[in-house]
């Protein structure tokens, strides 16, 4: 997975991050679609996230895996 540091971060806009209003799961890359899928999966199993809200990160992180 690519190095995202917090300056580089900061300078993504909303629309490469799964959830733009709280900046939440980067899905620049690949990689990070696939970690932000992960990870929401993680938190539904631990009861800190919906499915409703997992299949919205899912959604945004299947588009980016699309691309070429």
């Amino acid at each position: 997975m690519a190095k995202l540091d917090t300056s580089k971060r900061d300078k993504l806009p909303a629309k490469d991050f799964a959830v733009p209003a709280t900046r939440a799961y980067p899905v620049e890359d690949a990689a990070h679609a696939r970690n932000a899928k992960a990870r929401s999966s993680q938190a539904v199993k631990a009861g800190r996230m919906s499915k409703a809200e997992k299949a919205k990160i899912d959604k945004k992180a299947d588009a980016k895996l699309a691309e070429k």
